[in-house]
């Protein structure tokens, strides 16, 4: 059968069971009336796939501007999981681990690519370690950096595993280089509008690519900022113009560098957080990130925010002694807080976190 949104694969399993149209729709049901948090979103957003529009809403998580909500036809979510198939080569009977929060697009998706490619999908509930709660072996597994962090001893449970949600530091490239997988391992890059992932990074050991390789159907540009636009029909009716900072290497392969709306002008230097966060990964072991102020002299001053307790002096010593890092890169200052404050799918709010600085 040709994979679509309208049909059910035959191959379809939830958690071991096959379910036909009848059956899924009494099991969201029962998830949505007597489920946990997250069964409720699973078993709603199985109630929206298996209603009579062609329309979905989804919600973005914030992470990079206020919430919203936004609508997308059903035929596009298709078109994303069946790129996804074709790509990495998933096809009806891949065993498929659901770990993530299904409120949001990645995990709604994980559903999609079942129903729509015929997977054999466990879902257990998100945590941080989740190859602790499943020991099966499985085919493909999203997950957000910090449960593959948290995984790395049990990666070999996975064939294809894809990274997604937030930037991979280097600190977690280098566990995972030392780590002696044979786990497929690609960092993607998406976003609600265009349904997850169009592009990705293989972490391959050894490999210094630093790119991303779009997916097939996709035609990279840039703007007038050298931010990255999308031209991807098949899962979006626009084209997509990001915030995101790109070296645009081809129409289908480009370098992330950072989000434009987070750019530092310090005295005329223009710094890109992010690029300086991947450079830092290695000498912190908490949470945090890279942030600009308000300075009388220099219009902006970059400053280190830091989640936990912190040696402060020994922090910048050993940020002065890296090779790689610039005197232009040194922090002003750095600020530590008990707790970072977290969009609603878990990501660090820098805005919001940023104004906390005020009561220290």
């Amino acid at each position: 059968m040709n994979p679509s949104h309208k049909n059910i694969h035959p191959k379809f399993k939830f958690n071991g069971i096959h379910y036909d149209y009848v059956d899924l729709k009494e099991l969201a049901y029962c998830l949505v009336k007597e489920g946990h948090l997250n069964e409720k979103a699973i078993g709603n957003f199985l109630l929206y796939w298996l209603d009579d529009t062609d329309l979905i809403q989804v919600h973005t998580s914030g992470s990079t501007g206020t919430p919203k909500t936004i609508t997308l036809k059903k035929e596009q979510l298709a078109n994303s999981a069946i790129a996804t198939g074709i790509f990495f080569n998933l096809g009806p009977g891949t065993r498929a681990l659901h770990c993530l929060y299904s409120n949001f697009i990645a995990g709604k998706m994980m559903l999609v690519r079942a129903l729509v490619l015929g997977w054999e999908l466990d879902v257990i509930e998100p945590s941080s370690k989740p190859l602790e709660i499943s020991r099966k072996h499985y085919d493909f597994v999203a997950m957000v950096p910090m449960q593959v962090l948290n995984s790395i001893s049990n990666l070999n449970q996975i064939g294809t595993l894809i990274i997604g949600g937030a930037p991979v530091s280097q600190e977690l490239k280098l566990k995972l280089s030392l780590g002696k997988v044979d786990t497929k391992i690609f960092e993607t890059y998406g976003m609600t509008e265009t349904i997850t992932h169009i592009a990705v990074k293989e972490l391959a050991e050894g490999s210094d690519e630093n790119y991303f390789k779009a997916l097939p159907d996709v035609v990279l540009s840039t703007d007038n900022r050298d931010c990255l636009v999308i031209e991807a029909p098949k899962v979006s009716d626009a084209i997509i113009v990001t915030n995101d900072l790109v070296n645009l290497i081809s129409s289908s392969e480009f370098q992330w560098l950072g989000r434009y709306d987070n750019v530092i002008n310090s005295g005329g230097v223009k710094l890109i957080p992010e690029l300086l966060e991947s450079k830092l990964s290695t000498l912190i072991g908490s949470r945090f990130f890279i942030s600009g102020i308000k300075d009388s002299r220099l219009g902006q001053k970059m400053v280190l925010v830091v989640e936990g307790n912190i040696n402060q002096e020994g922090l910048i010593q050993d940020i002065k002694s890296l090779n790689s890092i610039s005197k232009f890169e040194i922090p002003k200052e750095i600020f530590s807080l008990p707790h970072f404050v977290e969009t609603g799918s878990g990501k660090v709010n820098r805005a919001k976190t940023i104004e906390l600085l005020k009561l220290v």
